[in-house]
């Protein structure tokens, strides 16, 4: 058992990594500036997991309210980051938000982080790191491309910071998860997707339109070179998603000498395209979801999809989870999260 200071702890992949973590006895403490999530997260989480954790409302931008977790949590040993603005197109709409958010907010982690001595690092990064790779499916040495949208930039100078500060600090190792698309919801259906914002992704749109909520889903393009038109993305099940950090943690845990950054893809290994997920609704629910063909959307990649045998061999990683288990534990989440969200 560890002490794992968790940023972003009442967001979506945060919360469900905190029960994985709980469920193998780690100690967590949970940091989130809450524009984007709720507070009932964490109610979630104790319902599910049987436990409480510490939590602080706290920007990662306030160095001096974040130096101050530091100082009352001497024992924290690790740091799972997943604090960020996480949306292609809103990135696209307002560039200097994510820059300020993504890379300044983490800058202030990290130093704090080697003052107070803190050795372990998982960062929660993106395939958008790759851009429009000509690898199919993408492995960790895949080239970068030019990121397509400020967001996937931010990704990628994220872990050239991580990669510099690994190279050049003492008692300090790191990971970098390449997370594909992170779907579905939590088996018991308390906890899944609950954006406070407006909603942006795929399958959390799907199931506002199947619940009624939207008139239709807007399909941006299909002229791509793909199989059917449609743009295609790996999903993996958010669970599935969550084991991998905590597999990530028992990977530094083990290997305690200084390594330069580590790299893994986090994807089923499984392209999909919109078209396919929209046959998956269709198929665990029995409805029959309204669609329409708009315009291509500015910054969106045509086809990217995970090799993951590096997560398989070294982290004893692989997805559980199927599409269709997505889809079900999303349109449960969807409706059971109206109180959640009250």
């Amino acid at each position: 058992m560890i002490t794992v200071l968790v940023t972003g702890a009442s967001g979506y992949i945060g919360s469900h990594t905190i029960i994985d973590l709980l469920s193998q006895n780690h100690k967590v403490i949970g940091l989130d500036n809450q524009i984007n999530s709720t507070l009932k997260a964490y109610k979630r989480i104790e319902s599910i997991s049987g436990k409480n954790i510490k939590t602080y409302e706290v920007d990662l931008k306030e160095k001096e309210k974040l130096r101050q977790v530091f100082i009352e949590n001497p024992d924290i040993q690790a740091i799972i980051h997943f604090a960020a603005l996480k949306s292609v197109d809103e990135s696209v709409e307002q560039p200097t938000l994510y820059y300020e958010n993504n890379i300044v907010g983490m800058i202030y982690l990290l130093q704090l982080q080697v003052e107070y001595n803190v050795p372990f690092h998982i960062f929660s990064s993106s395939c958008t790191v790759y851009g429009n790779s000509k690898d199919m499916p993408v492995t960790e040495s895949s080239p970068w491309m030019p990121a397509e949208s400020p967001y996937g930039l931010t990704k990628q100078v994220g872990e050239q910071i991580l990669a510099n500060l690994a190279n050049s600090t003492q008692n300090f190792g790191a990971i970098s998860l390449r997370y594909f698309n992170p779907a579905g919801a939590h088996p018991s259906g308390l906890l899944g997707e609950a954006a406070t914002k407006t909603v942006r992704n795929l399958i959390p749109l799907i199931m506002e339109v199947g619940a009624g909520k939207r008139p239709l889903l807007q399909v941006y393009g299909d002229d791509y070179p793909t199989r059917d038109g449609t743009n295609i993305r790996d999903y993996i099940h958010v669970m599935d998603l969550a084991r991998a950090h905590t597999l990530a943690l028992k990977h530094l845990e083990e290997h305690p000498e200084k390594l330069p950054l580590q790299e893994f893809n986090i994807g089923s290994g499984q392209g999909v395209s919109i078209k396919e997920a929209i046959q998956s609704f269709n198929r665990v629910t029995g409805l029959k979801l309204p669609y329409q063909i708009v315009a291509r959307r500015p910054g969106d990649v045509v086809a990217i999809y995970a090799d993951f045998t590096k997560a398989k061999n070294l982290l004893g990683w692989h997805p559980i989870y199927t599409l269709d288990d997505i889809l079900s534990s999303a349109w449960a989440w969807e409706k059971n999260k109206s109180e959640f969200l009250s």
